[in-house]
């Protein structure tokens, strides 16, 4: 049975946990913690019944896994140390720290230690969504796997791609929502009750994205179906068009990018 560690027990390490316990990826038992602030380890001890007495030092010795999600400007350098005067060569570690690499944690923890880089999604309580994740030579995936995909879809991906998959995909969740706020707010505009309006936004949505999956179509076939000649859909669109929806989401999303590779010191590939 393998044993999880968790150094830094931010909102991130919590919704992982939360996600992984829920979906008996793993056990309470095999999670502990470690983290600066000791009330925030109680806490989450008590609210996911987390029964490993071990310390700090004897969770790190015990673990197969740890997962690694201290700030970047954090001191990672000490904790690197630290985790290897504890623990087993063999023991992975997971980054969920953005801007990090491989070549740099390859340095900090050891050329032959089996090191993960992911990236989680935003959506990990739901099982949607995809985590980008990149590994070394010395990682060996199947084990690993049904704990990475407890929280969400896994994308193996190259790592020169793992900056354009975070600005992209972990923070395209927010255009969804800006979607459905905006489209909910046109139906009340319209004269629906806002109760109403997104009950029929969320539907959509999700029948659209039901619709491209059954039918195999490219969304413009879809839509080509949907609208009849001089009919309300093309009017609808036809106005749509003229406002710069299009490029204004792609340049939100190439900002993202940009601004992802800024702070990991990298560039665009």
């Amino acid at each position: 049975m393998s044993q999880i560690h968790f150094v830094g027990a931010g909102q991130m390490a919590e919704a992982i946990i939360r996600a992984a316990l829920s979906r008996q990826a793993v056990l309470a038992s095999q999670i502990t913690l470690a983290d600066i602030d000791e009330s925030r380890i109680a806490t989450l001890r008590d609210r996911y019944q987390l029964t490993s007495a071990l310390n700090d030092s004897e969770a790190l010795a015990a673990a197969d896994y740890i997962v690694i999600g201290v700030r970047p400007q954090d001191d990672i350098d000490g904790v690197a140390r630290h985790i290897c005067q504890h623990a087993s060569p063999q023991a992975t570690v997971i980054s969920i720290i953005a801007g990090v690499t491989l070549e740099r944690l390859s340095a900090q923890f050891g050329a032959t230690r089996p090191i993960v880089r992911t990236i989680p999604n935003t959506l990990t309580d739901t099982g949607f969504g995809y985590s980008g994740v990149v590994f070394n030579a010395h990682v060996k995936p199947e084990p690993l796997m049904p704990f990475l995909e407890s929280f969400g879809k896994v994308m193996l991906l190259e790592e020169r791609l793992i900056d354009i998959f975070t600005g992209f995909a972990v923070a395209g969740v927010n255009y969804v929502y800006y979607f459905i706020e905006s489209l909910t707010d046109a139906g009340v505009l319209s004269g629906l009750s806002r109760p109403q309006a997104s009950k029929v936004v969320w539907e959509n949505l999700i029948g659209g994205v039901e619709m491209l999956k059954t039918s195999g179509l490219h969304p413009r076939q879809l839509m080509d179906i949907n609208n009849s000649p001089a009919g309300v859909g093309i009017n609808g669109l036809y106005e749509l068009n003229n406002s710069d929806f299009a490029a204004g989401l792609q340049r939100s999303v190439m900002t993202a990018v940009r601004r992802t590779t800024e702070l990991s010191g990298s560039k665009p590939a």
